[in-house]
């Protein structure tokens, strides 16, 4: 029994550690969202580059401790005003959609820079403190846990009576409570954002050096997780609530320590995003507060209504088609036949989103979860029950279909930034739940010698072969997707798009067309995942990543956000393009990054436009 409440003190001060990390990070996308109703993507790169700040600063430079926490605030709050005044400033009249892509396009940039200058492999980060643990109390405490618990009850101080006492302060609050009336009591709203967005990326980066210092390491691509950390204890604690964002923060870190000690390490960040999807179903508000925000417009529908699409032919369209049917006889070149078969695959997924996201007006950040569902799917099908590729094919995409509609079920009663945050999560509990699923998808392991695609006997090894199948399959799609969204069914997503409550007073049935348009879209998606693993031969949960779903966003913003060719055109030039300027193969995601975020500043109708 001691044993087991030492444990369980241990766990609880491991928690509470962690959660005043969270709650760093929760704080800063508080505070943006409360003054600004953004929700920050890049808020985890900021929280990157403090990691590494710091790591440079104690391993590089050797200063002391004080002056890399020093330096890496004043490093990030600068990063935070360039942010906000070169990426988002531009975007203060624009539609909602087009800032929060912007701050996806921003970290795509950050994540890579870094990648870059440092390479994508972890370094290790030496503990400038004691190694020394006390005992408290029967309780193991380190001098790193001491350290991160008074910071975090300074900061916490601190940023109370700021709020509470200084100018600047009520300026923020009067802010976050009501913009317009707050300017026109002469409060420079302009300059009241750009401080916010300096204190919260110095937040963010406090909690990225402290991680480091924690768990003795720094790597690129920890921005993602803290993203999806910082969401969850902000949405606990409800968005713009900055004393809900602590105890979220909090909270989030002991359910953590707790699940961990009970299941493994494994399911560490599995707990988060299913919290972060229960409490937006549950209490989107947040459980801390009774406050009741009124959730802002639809993301999609003023963004993309602005423009009319570039009218191509059908005979043009027709007359690519068989140019790019009958591509593999005039340039057999293997090489090129294997980028344009990614392209291909890259579209079919595009046209999910576009119909979604474009069409329908529910921002989905999760389409990657849906390849991977269909991708396993079928390699389990084939493998373990001895399925034709031919049948395990439509019944992967059924399979991704109808879980695909599960999961984002309870997410149907969300709206603007919500469904955004929730379809991201829920492409990461798809890759947690393969991960940890070791009786089912091999864990880690992957599934290997998955068969190639065949069909009644023929199978596509050759590389003409497979672009031919992705092709046509491709094109099915294309013509299924044109055919309905021309329809009936078409109008009345269209109609969802532009305004909800409206097509509701019509006597529109909301979650049923939401729980087609996600079928439909789910159904694409895991086709293109299925022919993905049986070409390559080989998944595992790092194939499909939410990386992917940000990258065939940005491939439909390209084309023309609701536009099908559009989404092709995306698909190609995105994933063939970068294939000529080989030499900047490593610079790939920042030019994706750099990419979205002049097309939403410049060209938000993409180059086919809107539709």
């Amino acid at each position: 029994m001691d044993s087991l409440l030492r444990t369980f003190a241990d766990q609880t001060i491991n928690g509470l550690v962690i959660g005043n990390i969270y709650a760093f990070i929760a704080v800063g996308l508080a505070l943006i969202f409360g003054v600004g109703n953004l929700i920050n993507f890049a808020h985890g790169s900021i929280f990157m580059v403090g990691a590494y700040v710091g790591w440079v600063c104690v391993t590089w430079w050797g200063l002391p401790l004080f002056t890399a926490f020093l330096v890496t605030t004043l490093v990030c709050a600068l990063l935070g005003v360039i942010i906000e005044r070169f990426a988002l400033y531009p975007l203060r009249s624009a539609p909602p959609i087009a800032p929060l892509l912007a701050t996806i396009g921003v970290s795509f940039m950050i994540d890579q820079a870094v990648q870059i200058i440092f390479t994508p492999n972890p370094q290790a980060f030496p503990n400038p403190l004691l190694a020394y643990r006390f005992q408290v109390g029967g309780v193991t405490v380190g001098a790193i846990d001491l350290l991160i618990a008074g910071i975090g009850v300074a900061t916490a101080a601190a940023l109370y009576l700021f709020l509470r006492f200084t100018q600047w302060g009520w300026a923020l609050r009067a802010t976050a409570q009501d913009r317009e009336a707050a300017q026109q009591m002469g409060v420079d709203v302009v300059a009241v954002n750009r401080m916010t967005f300096a204190i919260a990326s110095a937040l963010g980066g406090i909690a990225g050096l402290l991680v480091g210092m924690y768990f003795n390491t720094v790597y690129p691509t920890m921005s993602f997780q803290a993203t999806l950390k910082g969401f969850a204890a902000v949405v606990l604690g409800g968005l713009g609530n900055v004393p809900g964002a602590v105890l979220g923060g909090l909270l989030l870190g002991l359910i953590e320590s707790y699940g961990v000690a009970i299941f493994g390490a494994t399911y560490r960040n599995l707990f988060a995003f299913v919290i972060l999807i229960a409490v937006l179903v549950w209490r989107p508000n947040g459980i801390f507060t009774n406050q009741r925000r009124t959730a802002p417009e639809p993301l999609t529908g003023t963004f993309i209504a602005r423009s009319r699409p570039v009218h191509i032919p059908a005979w043009a369209i027709a007359a690519l088609t068989v140019a790019a049917l009958a591509l593999p006889f005039f340039a057999p070149n293997p090489y090129l036949l294997q980028i344009l078969t990614n392209a291909w695959l890259l579209g079919m997924v595009a046209l999910s989103v576009t119909l979604v996201t474009g069409t329908a007006g529910q921002t989905s950040l999760g389409q990657a979860g849906f390849m991977a569902i269909g991708a396993y799917a079928s390699a389990l099908l084939t493998q373990r029950l001895g399925w034709p590729f031919e049948l395990s094919l439509l019944a992967s995409a059924l399979v991704s279909a109808v879980i695909g509609v599960l999961l984002v079920l309870p997410a149907f009663r969300l709206r603007a930034v919500y469904i955004a945050i929730a379809t991201l999560a829920i492409g990461e509990i798809v890759n947690q739940v393969i991960l940890n699923w070791d009786s089912l998808t091999n864990g880690a392991m992957g599934i290997t010698n998955i068969a190639p695609p065949s069909l009644f006997g023929w199978q596509a090894i050759r590389p003409h072969e497979i672009y031919w199948f992705t092709l046509v399959l491709l094109i099915l799609a294309a013509l299924v997707q044109h055919r309905l969204v021309r329809s009936p069914l078409g109008r009345t997503w269209r109609a969802l798009r532009e305004d909800e409550v409206a097509a509701q007073a019509f006597g529109i049935d909301l979650n049923r067309y939401k729980t087609l348009v996600f079928a439909v879209a789910a159904f694409i998606a895991g086709l293109s995942g299925a022919v993905t693993g049986h070409m390559y031969s080989y998944i595992s949960h790092e194939t499909f990543t939410n990386t992917t779903s940000i990258l065939v966003l940005t491939m439909v913003i390209l084309g023309g956000m609701g536009n099908l060719l559009g989404a092709i055109v995306g698909a190609v030039a995105l994933t063939a393009l970068p294939e000529l300027f080989r030499g900047l193969a490593d610079y790939r995601y920042l030019i994706y990054g750099l990419t979205l975020l002049l097309l939403i500043r410049f060209r938000p109708q993409g180059l086919l436009g809107t539709d």
